[in-house]
């Protein structure tokens, strides 16, 4: 096969900076096949997807794209860390994929590989400076950043790096293929937008971040996304507003949040991910004296703990993950290959992939999987990419369905 493309995306939802961003790829890498692993209901900055996997898979195969993988559940809300792994876990063990490309907002693929180099090594020197800005009592995030810049002591190249969420994903797939000594080639391509959270929406630009796209869902008129989206991404998206079927945020989740909260006692909230240095306690106080999501991230605000990083922990309580979960996660050297849809081309990749990796967890069939699996450790995480579904159709307006893993079938396109 000529060289096969490998994304890794949220598309939440599909719009001109993804399509932007997949065409340049495909160009930059002279690559004729793609294949997304996308996450899946929830996302890794531990938000719901404004849209499900399913729509999200329709979307992103209307726009080009040729496979779909979905992200299993567990690493697709984890640390951007434990998110990059299990990606470039699942693109290393299909051995058919030349490049990886990423968006990024440098722009500059030396850049963040330099980065990468310390981040994965970690130098004493580095270490002795993370740990005394850890001291000062700041975020690890921050912490880090800093150590960072006084370690390779160039901040004209290195600033503000650290600080922009593509960069540091970017760079995590690039530790990640350099701790499997990957073969797969890494190329980024700097973004059409600021940032992927600015929610600034331009009236002229045909580019918008997800966060000013997402935005604009929560009024009653959205025909001006047609403009920074592609036509058959934003009619999915309109189809799924009309029918109820979009999850505008985590607050849909209120009253299931608090109630898990409530009814986790403290050493069951210290199990979860990401929960340390007394956390637990501040959730738990928290949640015994709030009935929203935004109430309880403002009670526990601390310039330790990002909001994000609360919101993930908020999503590991109610679908149930735990510190050995996340554990179990890492454990795993080759996860399954969960297929949410494919075209012609996709189709012609995946008999490749089976062809040449016999021994490989392909997934058409939710049911059989389980049922055939003797893996407890890949049963487990299937089973709760099965609960994130559940879960989150309880955010519908309408047709709040179960088991939609085994009753949805593949999307299929010629």
């Amino acid at each position: 096969m000529n060289n096969i493309l490998g994304i890794i995306a949220e598309y939440n939802p599909f719009h001109n900076g993804h399509l932007y961003h997949l065409q340049e790829s495909k160009r930059v890498t002279n690559s004729d096949y793609s294949i997304a692993v996308i996450s899946g209901n929830f996302s890794q900055r531990g938000d719901a997807s404004i849209v499900d996997k399913w729509s999200k898979t329709r979307m992103a195969l209307e726009c080009g794209v040729d496979l779909v993988i979905e992200l299993p559940t567990i690493y697709a809300i984890s640390s951007a860390e434990n998110f990059a792994d299990g990606a470039i876990k699942i693109l290393d063990s299909l051995n058919i994929v030349n490049y990886i490309s990423f968006g990024s907002e440098c722009g500059d693929i030396t850049i963040l590989d330099d980065v990468a180099d310390v981040l994965l090594k970690e130098p004493k020197d580095y270490k002795t400076l993370l740990s005394h800005e850890l001291s000062k009592g700041l975020s690890f995030p921050k912490a880090r950043e800093n150590a960072l810049m006084m370690y390779l002591n160039n901040m004209r190249r290195f600033a503000n790096v650290l600080s922009a969420p593509n960069n540091i994903l970017g760079i995590e797939y690039l530790k990640a293929l350099k701790r499997r000594e990957s073969i797969i080639q890494p190329v980024t391509i700097k973004r059409k937008v600021a940032s992927h959270s600015d929610d600034i929406f331009s009236a002229s630009s045909r580019y918008a971040s997800g966060t000013s796209i997402r935005n604009i869902c929560y009024s009653s008129d959205i025909t001006e996304l047609q403009r920074v989206m592609p036509e058959n991404s934003f009619n999915i998206l309109e189809e799924n507003l009309k029918k109820g079927n979009i999850v505008k945020n985590l607050s849909a989740f209120d009253k299931e949040i608090i109630y898990t909260l409530r009814k986790m006692s403290t050493a069951e909230i210290a199990e979860l991910p990401d929960v340390s240095e007394g956390l637990e306690f501040a959730l738990k106080n928290s949640a015994n004296s709030c009935n929203s999501v935004v109430e309880l991230l403002t009670l526990v605000d601390s310039k330790r703990y990002t909001k994000t990083r609360i919101q993930r922990i908020l999503l590991y309580a109610i679908l149930g993950i735990t510190k050995k979960d996340i554990q179990i996660s890492k454990s795993i050297t080759s996860p399954y290959i969960r297929v949410l849809g494919f075209n012609s081309n996709g189709r012609e990749i995946l008999s490749n992939i089976s062809k040449d990796n016999p021994k490989l967890n392909i997934v058409t069939s939710v049911k059989k999987f389980l049922d055939d699996m003797p893996n407890k450790n890949l049963k487990l995480m299937m089973e709760k990419d099965i609960w994130a579904s559940n879960v989150y159709t309880l955010g519908f307006e309408y047709e709040s369905k179960a088991n939609l893993d085994y009753t949805e079938k593949l999307i299929t396109y010629q």
